[in-house]
C-alpha cells in the first residue's frame, strides 16, 4: 500500500468508528498524508440560542478533520492541545467545510492547521491542534502493507 492508499484507509477506518462524525453528517472529501477536507451542513439541531450554529458544532468539526489528517501515518494520534479563534457564525443550511493541514510533525509530535470556511469560502474559524503520537495503529498492521 503506498502512502495515498494507507492515508485513505485510515480515514476511512476512523470514520467507520467514529458515530459522533457519523451522527453530525460530517463526510469526508479528500484525505492525503498529513492533510484532511471534510464537510458538515448545518442543521437546525445544531443552533445555539443566536440562531447561529453552536461554537462546538464548529469545534468538533475542526477536531475531526484534525484526527483524520495526523492519523494518516497509521500510528495512533490523539490531540495534546487545540484552541480556536471564531471570526464568522454559521447558519443553518451552510455547508462547513474544514481543511487540515500538517505544519510540522517530528518524533511522536505534530502542529496542524484548520481552517473552517462556509460554502462562499468565507473563514468562520481557525483551529490549531497539537498532535502527540500514543502506542498502536490505525489499521491492523497486515492491512497497512
Amino acid at each position: 500500500m503506498n502512502d495515498q492508499q494507507l492515508a485513505e484507509a485510515c480515514s476511512a477506518s476512523m470514520h467507520e468508528r467514529d458515530n459522533a462524525a457519523q451522527a453530525l453528517g460530517m463526510e469526508i472529501i479528500e484525505v492525503k498524508p498529513g492533510y484532511a477536507r471534510l464537510t458538515m451542513t448545518v442543521r437546525k439541531d445544531m443552533l445555539n440560542g443566536h440562531n447561529m450554529c453552536h461554537g462546538g458544532m464548529i469545534f468538533t468539526l475542526a477536531d475531526t478533520a484534525f484526527a483524520h489528517s495526523c492519523n494518516t501515518y497509521n500510528k495512533v494520534t490523539v490531540a495534546s492541545g487545540c484552541n480556536i479563534e471564531y471570526a464568522a457564525p454559521g447558519f443553518e443550511g451552510d455547508l462547513l467545510t474544514a481543511e487540515a493541514v500538517e505544519r510540522t510533525r517530528s518524533g511522536r509530535t505534530g502542529v496542524y492547521d484548520i481552517t473552517i470556511t462556509n460554502q462562499d469560502g468565507k473563514e468562520l474559524a481557525l483551529f490549531r491542534g497539537k498532535s502527540y503520537q500514543i502506542k498502536g495503529s490505525v489499521l491492523p498492521e497486515s492491512e497497512s502493507e
